[in-house]
Parts: C-alpha cells; structure tokens; sequence
C-alpha cells in the first residue's frame, strides 16, 4: 500500500508521508546531502526513496523461559506448574543476573549457620532448667488422678516416642504441605510462580532460592521428597545436631539454586525449578559420605541393597550425564550441586565452619551477661 500510494504522487514525497526530523523537506536535504552531480532528475528517486522509507526502531521481544515453542519445556514434566503463558525476561549481560545470588548466597549461608551457633548456645543453657521442670512435672502427674481417652496426653507420647531428627523435620515437612496447599489456590498462581520457583531469567533472584526449597507442585513429588528426607533424618541429627543439621539444609537449598543458576546461564536453558531435592541431595550426600558402608534400598525392591558409597557414586554419575545431555525432567544441577556440599561439608566444612564458631558464641554471651535485666534497677 505503501509503495503504491507513493507511484501515485510521480515518485515524489507528496503528502502521504510524514515530515522528516527538524523540519526540513526532502528537496532540502536533497540538495545538503547529494553531491552535484546527483542532482539531476534522473536520481532523485532513489535520494527520495532514502528519504521516504524510515526504518522502523527494533523492538525488543521478551523471551519466553526456554528455547523452542512456549511452555515446550515444562510439558515435559508434570513436577513443574503449568507455566506457558509466563513470559520471562533474561538479561542481555547474563553474567551479571548471577552477581546478586551470588552474594545473597555467601550472606544467607553464613547468617544460617551463625544463627544455629547461637540457638545451640541458647538451647545448652535451657536443658538445664528444662531438666528440672521435666522432674517437676513428671512428680505431678504421678499424684495427679489420669484421665481416661485423654488425647492431648497420647499426642505427647507420639511426640516422645519420635527421635530428635522427625520432631526436627516435622516443622519443614508442615512447611512443605502449607505452600503445596497454596498452589491450590487459582488466585496465587502469579505469585507462587514469581516467589517460589528459582529462574534466573524472572524480575525476582534472590528469594526463590530459599522459598522454592520448601515448593512442590506435585503431590507424588512433595511425598517423595518427604519421605526420602524422613528416612535419613535421625542419621543426618546425629552426624551433626539439631542446630547444625538445620543451617545445613536451609543453606543446601540456597547453594543448590545458585548451582542451577549457574548452569542455566552457562547453557541458556531458561526455566523454573522447584522442590526440595537439592537440599536433601546434601543430607543424602553427607549420610554416605559419615557411613560409606551403609547399607541402603529402595522402597520399591526392598530384596535389593547396595552399599551407601555406591549409591552416592550412581546418583552423581546420573545427575551429571543429566546435566551434561541436558535432561530436563529433574534440575539435576540443583541435585548434583547439592550432593557436592554434602560432601564438601562432611570432608572439610565441619572443621572449617561449625568447629571455628566459638568467636561467636563469646560475643553473643557477652551482649547476654551485658544486657539489663527486666525490672532491674536503673
């Protein structure tokens, strides 16, 4: 249409096209800009030309969270919440989106396993009253008449009777079934996607890498993740305490993630990730890595076992083969990245981090033996 309307005028830049920039007509800038002799009528229709066309400013098309057609990733996993029509925006410098996780993931990790110095600090010195409370109580119930169908008290045997690794995972394992059930809410969708799956390509970096631990979207994924972590919880509390266990695993998620953005950049494969699996991949790594002559098996075939060495060996062989072909059922950066702390922590980070906290420790019972007391005198 455009061309036609321009024949129509004697190739000249009649009215239909608008003016150029500063004012000038196009005779004016054909005679500013072609040489003398380019003027002649023979060649003013390609100056004109120049002059009539503009060429338009390029716009720059969001991109979608991996390569191929929209959502052509994710419909390969049903682990993952159905996102097609989310539309991310990776950075043109890629290497700058990892500066931000990269702090945010020395600063979390050692916040975590400074906090858990002090909450084992606070907890030493609570055992002792707690001691004698427990005698107190147990003396009272003795001349206390019982209940009979009393409900609250077989609560408290069930919780008694668990070891300290399940009373600890009981709270990430209710952390985990709150934000399944947010996802059944149609009205979070945006939300959800935005705060709880880790994508270096999305507007938000730093918090998914710690929310997206305690995310799952399947149900069958959430159990499975669950009970794995069940299974190892007394081994991994008493390898390393109920403190230390949780600094390890919330900065397991945390390291997992940034692994995975890591290899997201590196190979452009855009997408979100959820789940819990890097960070059980670090207590799975670190139970066989204290007792590589375990004996493990699975819940399916239970008539076969294999040493807790050997299955550490397979699962880094397969997440690595995963990451490498570019397997995109399962974040097996997260998981290879998270079975590497484990290993890192058991061989050398219990002695670089846990054993060097007592600086810490002073400090913060100095600020405590400092404080005033409540309703002391002034």
């Amino acid at each position: 249409m455009a061309w036609r309307g321009w024949a129509q005028r004697g190739w000249g830049c009649g009215q239909a096209w608008a003016q150029p920039a500063g004012g000038r007509s196009c005779e004016e800038l054909t005679v500013a800009v072609a040489p003398p002799r380019l003027l002649g009528r023979r060649f003013n229709f390609f100056i004109q030309q120049k002059c009539g066309f503009r060429k338009a400013p390029r716009k720059v098309e969001p991109r979608r969270s991996d390569t191929g057609t929209s959502g052509e990733a994710y419909k390969r996993s049903a682990l993952i919440p159905p996102v097609e029509e989310t539309v991310f925006y990776p950075s043109p410098y890629p290497i700058r989106t990892l500066v931000k996780p990269l702090f945010f993931t020395v600063g979390f990790t050692g916040c975590a396993f400074g906090s858990a110095a002090i909450w084992q600090y606070e907890s030493l010195k609570s055992r002792v009253q707690s001691y004698f409370d427990g005698i107190k109580a147990d003396w009272l119930d003795s001349i206390r008449p019982q209940k009979e169908g009393d409900i609250r008290k077989e609560i408290n045997k069930w919780w008694n009777n668990l070891s300290d690794g399940q009373r600890t995972l009981t709270g990430i394992i209710a952390a985990n079934v709150f934000v399944f059930c947010l996802w059944r809410v149609p009205s979070l969708q945006r939300t959800m996607i935005r705060y709880f799956t880790s994508n270096p390509a999305s507007k938000v970096l730093c918090s998914p890498m710690l929310l997206s631990t305690f995310s799952h979207f399947s149900l069958f994924h959430m159990a499975a993740n669950m009970y794995v972590l069940w299974s190892f919880s007394s081994s991994i509390v008493n390898i390393l305490g109920q403190e230390q266990f949780m600094a390890v695993y919330l900065s397991a998620g945390v390291i997992s993630n940034f692994v995975s953005y890591v290899c997201k950049v590196a190979t452009g494969r855009y997408g979100p990730s959820l789940g819990a699996s890097g960070a059980i991949m670090t207590v799975l790594a670190a139970v066989c890595t204290k007792i590589p002559e375990g004996r493990l098996a699975i819940i399916f075939l239970p008539m076969f076992t294999f040493t807790a060495g050997n299955a550490l060996k397979a699962i880094i062989a397969m997440d690595t083969a995963g990451m490498i072909l570019g397997w995109k059922f399962f974040d097996h950066a997260a998981h290879l990245g998270g079975a590497l702390f484990g290993i890192w922590y058991i061989t050398y980070g219990h002695e670089l981090i846990w054993k060097n906290r007592e600086p810490l420790v002073k400090i913060w019972h100095e600020m405590r033996t400092n404080s005033p007391k409540k309703g002391g005198s002034k």
